[in-house]
């Protein structure tokens, strides 16, 4: 075609000269035939000439540049040659695994390594390529650099594959496209690898802007081998169904620590190595670039341990701030900084214009996941300046996502984690780096945070429950812009909603960190005696208590009463608040009788300044029960618990938080009462409603396993209730610690049923480890430390270890004389026991005395039908006889964590 279009061009020439003869032809000398017909020659020989060259860049069809044939002749037998390696390739045995999978059945796929810039995807690709020549498949390396070049290194694969030169020219000719041409010879022939290289922008790849899922172009599945493309681009919809996704994540602190060590041998440990590569946050470049560093003669820092202490300093040095020379992309791949800034600049060349200011901000957040809402259009246009939409935003992230800048969090038991995004710890900090360097003043960009993150906190605590889990999210943010901006009051306001937010969640240990630091804020900026000073530090009291930290509570709770009676008064709400909440601590203090007073005048105060329904005044009414029910006075606790349900339900409704707490409550009442049919059957409608609102990890969700336990234990139901028991146990020690109250009380309860279960030894360790460490968080005069005692007694008792039971039994007893009084349940528990033991070593008229005085105590206190009392009548019956005794252990400890005051 272009020799057809050089004849009409020479045509064209010759019509020119003839007009310069001295004789012209006949035709010639009629103007109106001449001047149309030289128009009409030039204009064909312009078109055919533009063709022709659109022919050679092409190949006829638009899907690649058909190189000039001598071109790829003359480079037919040069190497496609792979890059060679660093070392062994650690800590990608899954990739491999199934990218070799591929190599050997392609079945009609392709393979793209995807994720973000040094994340090691060109290093897998040289991996599989070694092991493909080791096994004898052909193995091809095209490094992607634009179209031509990528015809010219694909006519070169299959031309080495066998295509004919005659075949290609029918490409040059126009009777066929050049990538089908490759490509169906390809699919012709055996076994090969095709890799190809760093494809960052696939639609460039795509031929004549058609998406590259349309598999016309260079990139298409194999049949018979494999294409393998390495992509910082990991959007499916753009590489197509056919396409297999291997997304490259950083490695594990195991094997990027191995990196270190391949690297830098003399360095250091393996151990060493290890939180090195953890701090550099298992991403390969950085990897290899810590590991020359550490490997040259001339290096400051010689070991993995000095490294990483140089890098809290002195990043932007090591890893941040070397300039790539020019705009070279390759050598910028080099670079951990600029590596990342490659991928910015071409989501800005896209018209993603804000993927650059959001991945900024987002580095100024902490090293968690950030709620996707916190991103408004309000907050981008005010801390770069830039205009923003929802979409604009929306389509910013997305961006960041496809090129692996951004990351969801890894699913939580299965559950992906919607609406979440995550950055890569060294993408965060050195991306904050270069903020810094762009933006000297970033007082706008943390006024903005501030303000957003003031909004979003609000709307989660005004949420309730439905807010709690933003706020967890929102919670490590909020301490990184506080170190940030200088707005310290409105910092302070919003860690104080979270601490709260977050206590109610059932996370007590960070609840107490916000609080502390919120306290912190708002003292340094408003005194100590400014109400929200005066609610942060109430709102802090209320997480040590939920914490187990019951005298720290007791203390601060005391100082803002005070306080509280001194500036507001004392029937101010919040001041019957503290007196609420002090009562509390004073009562899981095991001071019952102070924390009764308070409960009662509190009680008192409510109904004459609020109204009976009032949502405090049902507090404290639940509260004053439960102190009831601790002094036990059972009875009396039973009726007003049932009385503050009544009223919850009707005013709170069924399934308020409230509500569950006086119907668990009511339930641990009845149970001491011996009415335990009853009382299994309102915890488990409890624990059923706990488990579908407040979720299974709940402390109050944990709770009512435990008091479900408790009353099938009563119940005879031994196996069951060790199966709950154990459950709890485990939960608790997971979510709040070994040490904290609550996991004490479960360890006890499941020696109780091991014991009954006739595992007697394994109960006693059990008993004597959970005693200690009562002894130690609570000391050794509260009730739960002497109820430990009491059931190690009873343990020994039943291993045959009758003086030992008998001497604690006795030290027992005399402790909850002075502290509890001799009519406290308790206290007779221990006078029973005592007896029990005492009888078995044949003191049988002390233990007769001890009966009967017990008896006697406990039909004047519980009633002669308690349980308690018919076991007291039945061991004093039996006494001289071979029956045998029944003893009284302590498991009565249920759920009152609704006793906190109405002012947080």
């Amino acid at each position: 075609m272009v020799a057809a279009a050089a004849s009409v061009a020479a045509a064209a020439s010759a019509v020119v000269t003839n007009y310069v003869t001295d004789v012209l032809p006949g035709w010639a000398q009629d103007p109106w035939v001449v001047w149309p017909v030289f128009v009409v020659s030039v204009a064909v020989a312009a078109t055919l000439a533009v063709a022709g060259r659109r022919l050679d860049d092409s190949g006829g069809t638009g899907h690649g540049r058909l190189v000039p044939l001598e071109r790829v002749l003359a480079g037919r037998m040069e190497s496609l040659s792979v890059p060679s390696g660093d070392g062994p390739v650690r800590g990608r045995t899954d990739e491999l695994a199934a990218l070799r999978r591929m190599l050997k059945r392609p079945e009609e796929r392709l393979a793209v390594l995807c994720g973000v810039g040094g994340v090691g995807k060109t290093t897998i690709a040289a991996a599989l390529a070694d092991i493909a020549r080791a096994e004898g498949v052909p193995v091809f390396w095209v490094r992607w650099r634009g179209q031509a070049e990528l015809a010219e290194q694909m006519a070169r694969i299959a031309l080495e594959r066998g295509l004919t030169e005659e075949r290609l020219e029918e490409a040059r000719s126009g009777r066929a496209g050049l990538p089908d041409v490759v490509w169906e010879h390809l699919n012709r022939t055996g076994r090969w690898l095709v890799v190809l290289d760093n494809v960052d922008e696939p639609g460039a790849v795509g031929p004549g802007g058609e998406p590259v899922a349309g598999y016309r172009g260079w990139v298409r599945p194999g049949n018979r081998g494999l294409l393998l493309v390495t992509s910082r681009d990991g959007d499916t919809a753009m590489w197509g169904g056919r396409a297999e996704l291997v997304r490259v994540k950083p490695l594990a602190p195991a094997a990027g620590g191995q990196v270190l060590v391949d690297a830098a041998p003399q360095a250091g440990t393996a151990l060493e190595a290890e939180r090195l590569a953890l701090r550099l946050g298992g991403l390969p470049l950085a990897l290899q670039a810590a590991g020359r560093y550490l490997a040259a003669p001339g290096s400051r820092y010689r070991s993995f341990t000095a490294y990483e202490e140089a890098l809290d300093g002195h990043l932007a040095t090591l890893l941040g701030a070397e300039d790539p020379g020019g705009a070279d992309p390759e050598a910028a791949r080099r670079l951990v900084r600029y590596t990342w800034e490659l991928s910015l600049d071409q989501l800005d060349t896209n018209g993603v214009t804000l993927a650059r200011p959001v991945l900024r901000l987002l580095s100024l957040l902490a090293a968690a996941p950030v709620p996707v809402s916190v991103l408004s259009p309000e907050l981008v246009t005010a801390a770069c300046g830039l205009p923003a939409t929802p979409v604009s935003v929306e389509t910013a992230v997305n961006g960041l996502h496809t090129y692996g800048l951004l990351d969801s969090p890894a699913p939580v038991n299965g559950t992906p984690a919607l609406g979440q995004v995550v950055l890569h710890p060294l993408v965060r900090e050195i991306t904050a780096l270069a903020l810094r360097a762009e933006t000297l003043d970033l007082d706008s960009w943390s006024r903005a945070l501030t303000t957003r993150l003031a909004a979003v906190v609000d709307d989660a605590a005004d949420a309730g429950r439905f807010g709690w889990n933003t706020s967890r999210l929102l919670a490590p943010h909020a301490l990184a812009v506080t170190r940030l901006t200088r707005d310290t009051r409105t910092m302070g306001r919003i860690l104080g909603r979270l601490s709260v937010s977050i206590r109610r969640a059932g996370h007590p240990e960070p609840a107490v960190c916000l609080g502390e630091r919120a306290l912190e804020l708002l003292q340094s900026e408003q005194g100590n005696d400014h109400a929200d000073v005066l609610r942060c530090r109430n709102s802090l009291a209320n997480a040590l208590h939920e914490l187990g930290r019951y005298q720290a509570a007791a203390d601060l709770h005391q100082q803002t009463l005070a306080d509280r009676e001194r500036t507001l008064g004392p029937d101010h709400p919040d001041t019957l608040g503290s007196r609420n909440n002090l009562a509390v601590a004073l009562q899981d203090l095991g001071r019952y009788q102070e924390a009764a007073d308070l409960h009662q005048q509190t009680l008192a105060d409510r109904e004459r300044t609020l109204c009976p329904d009032h949502p405090s005044t049902h507090t404290s009414r639940n509260n004053l029960s439960s102190v009831l029910q601790d002094l036990g006075r059972y009875q009396e606790a039973a009726d007003l618990h049932r009385q503050t349900l009544a009223d919850r339900e009707r005013t709170l409704g069924p399934d308020h938080p409230d509500t569950h707490t006086s119907r668990n409550n009511l339930a641990n009442t009845l149970r001491a009462l011996g009415q335990h049919q009853e009382a299994a059957d309102l915890h488990q409608q409890t624990l059923s409603d706990r488990e579908r609102t407040l979720g299974p990890d709940h402390p109050d969700t944990h709770t009512s396993r435990n008091n479900l336990a408790n009353t099938l234990h009563e119940l005879g139901r031994h196996r069951e209730a060790a199966d709950l028991r154990r459950q709890t146990l485990a939960d608790r020690e997971r979510t709040l610690g070994p040490d904290h109250p609550d996991t004490l009380r479960s360890r006890n309860n499941l020696a109780n049923t091991l014991r009954d279960l006739g595992r007697h030894q394994e109960a006693a360790d059990l008993h004597r480890q959970t005693l200690t460490a009562l002894g130690r968080t609570l000391g050794p005069d509260h009730p739960d430390t002497l109820g430990s005692r009491n059931n190690l007694a009873n343990t020994l008792h039943v291993l045959g270890r009758h003086q030992e039971a008998a001497d604690l039994h006795r030290q027992t007893l005399a402790d909850r004389e002075r502290t509890l009084g001799p009519d406290h349940p308790d206290t007779l528990g221990s006078r029973n026991n005592l007896a029990v033991v005492l009888q078995d070593l044949g003191q049988q008229p002390e233990a007769a005395d001890l009966h009967r005085q017990t008896l006697a105590d406990r039909e004047r206190t519980l009633g002669p039908d308690h349980p308690g009392t018919r076991r007291s009548r039945d061991n004093l019956a039996r006494l001289g006889t071979q029956a045998p005794t029944e003893r009284t252990g302590r498991q009565r400890w249920g759920d009152f964590r609704s006793r906190r005051g109405a002012d947080e």
